[in-house]
């Protein structure tokens, strides 16, 4: 029996049909810009939200206590309340508008090397409004085929028609009846997201379901499944099912925080040993097998062989990049073998 799988191998190896979904959170947009957008733009987080957006002055005109609460919090106890109705469209327009200001720089981002990583087979499903996925997205798949893509909190960029569930860039239409999309809902009341009220968000949310049935491999990056979002933690938890069952799938966690904390915020989506962590995407198996993510698993886990990592270049151009990836692509393009 031959011990290793090589980076040859590695390549040439496009069997695995089951899908890789990587969930995203606040984490992963702070990793791929801690000092902010390529303008300088801060990414804002719960416990920092309303300084970053500036709601501190239109919050105290209206004699709301926000001062030390996170911001969903706050929000959640002003949302459904006729005498806060104005300042409710405030938060959300000026929330609305600056995360639509963010941009990316004309170099690879982090969030370029995770859509070039995965597959068609595979999905991301991201928690964050911002419009970093979407432009990663945009400007990469004209030369490779992405993963599917879920917005599971409404996006920035991202707009839809109800009538022919189809969705795309706002400020565009749709591609069947012409009528511009309409943007997607960001803020939902921490004490009842109810997704299911919004069809947008119901329809990814059954995506991002159907996916986590049939997934091999689960890798989270930057989302701590905080206790304010029970809903979507369950959510998950449900489609994921019984982890008794789930003895041959793995989970990767991406996040800074201490593993055994780590441990304890997953564990009911872990089967005993079966998951790994790292504080940084490049150490992440994702970043060290790229595109062949679920078969060099695989093989690591149940062939017992020695892999090899085939490493994403880090600090390369695109043309560079694409140049790297094209035994991968040549292969995929070539073969249409699934296990």
């Amino acid at each position: 029996m031959e011990l290793e799988f090589s980076i040859d191998d590695e390549i040439a190896d496009v069997k695995f049909g089951r899908p890789h979904v990587l969930i995203l959170g606040a984490g992963a947009s702070l990793a791929a810009f801690p000092d902010g957008d390529i303008n300088g733009l801060r990414l804002p987080l719960m416990y920092n939200f309303t300084e970053i957006l500036g709601l501190d002055n239109d919050l105290k005109k209206y004699n709301i206590n926000f001062e030390g609460k996170n911001f969903e919090e706050t929000y959640s106890s002003l949302y459904g309340q006729d005498e806060y109705k104005d300042i409710i469209g405030i938060i959300e327009d000026k929330t609305f508008k600056y995360f639509s200001r963010m941009k990316l720089p004309a170099v690879p981002t982090i969030y370029d090397h995770l859509v070039l990583s995965l597959r068609k087979k595979d999905l991301i499903a991201t928690f964050n409004w911002d419009p970093f996925l979407y432009l990663a997205c945009l400007r990469n798949h004209r030369y490779v085929e992405l993963p599917q893509v879920v917005y599971l909190h409404g996006n920035v960029a991202i707009g839809y028609c109800l009538e022919h569930r189809t969705k795309g860039m706002v400020g565009y239409n749709c591609s069947v009846c012409q009528k511009p999309y309409k943007p997607s809902r960001l803020l939902f009341p921490v004490s009842k997201k109810d997704y299911a009220k919004d069809s947008f968000i119901s329809a990814e949310w059954k995506t991002l379901k159907s996916y986590l049935k049939s997934a091999y491999m689960v890798t989270v990056f930057g989302y701590s499944a905080p206790k304010s979002d029970t809903e979507a933690v369950s959510l998950m938890k449900e489609a994921w099912g019984d982890v008794n069952i789930r003895e041959l799938e793995e989970i990767e966690i991406i996040d800074i925080k201490d593993q055994d904390e780590l441990r304890e915020t997953w564990d009911s989506f872990i089967h005993t040993h079966h998951y790994t962590t790292c504080n940084d995407f490049y150490d992440s198996f994702v970043a060290k097998h790229p595109r062949r993510t679920c078969e060099a698993m695989w093989n690591q886990l149940m062939e017992c062989k020695f892999i090899s990592d085939n490493s994403l270049p880090k600090g390369v151009s695109f043309d560079e990049l694409y140049r790297w990836l094209q035994p991968l692509l040549n292969v995929e393009k070539n073969k249409t073998n699934k296990r």
